[in-house]
């Protein structure tokens, strides 16, 4: 009778499309203040204590990336994040619609720690452009994930915290 093949084909979970913070009141009080500052700062100036109108001279271009950004994080925080699935197989890694072929990832790193609630794979790509990729793991096994991805890709053994940018995401619920 032949041995039986134990090894998984693929691991399989879905994840939200991407991590909704709750806001309060008080942040939204806090994001409305600072958006009126850089509008204001966008077209008057203080000089010797005076407040300048700049008049043609007014950075309309920021006061529309700002009005812009403020839209967007508003629509977005209106919509509910939808579930995609994440697959690891020994071609790569499907990511909802998305394949990362194994030679396009540099490394990867199973970041583990209970005590801080965190439980991510975080993706490193060749390509410079592509962003770092933090796929949180949800109710997966790390070690099963790291053991699974080890045979296919290098493994970043310096990472011992999230990076500073998620930190940060996560400090201002951004």
């Amino acid at each position: 009778m032949p041995a039986e093949n134990k090894e998984k084909k693929s691991i399989r979970w879905q994840v939200p499309e991407y991590k909704n913070d709750k806001r309060g009141r008080r942040w939204y009080l806090l994001a409305s203040a600072f958006v009126l500052i850089c509008l204001f700062l966008s077209f008057f100036s203080v000089s010797a204590w005076k407040i300048v109108f700049l008049g043609p001279d007014s950075n309309f271009l920021f006061a529309l990336i700002i009005l812009i950004s403020a839209a967007i994080m508003l629509i977005h925080d209106s919509q509910e994040a939808q579930m995609i699935t994440v697959e690891i197989n020994s071609e790569g890694i499907q990511i909802g619609r998305r394949f990362h072929d194994y030679d396009q990832i540099k490394q990867f790193c199973v970041l583990y720690k209970p005590r801080e609630s965190i439980k991510n794979l975080y993706l490193e790509f060749s390509n410079k452009m592509m962003p770092r990729l933090a796929i949180p793991l949800r109710r997966q096994d790390p070690l099963q994930v790291r053991n699974y991805l080890v045979r296919y890709l290098d493994e970043d053994l310096d990472r011992v915290a999230p990076p500073l940018s998620e930190q940060l995401t996560k400090l201002f619920k951004l």
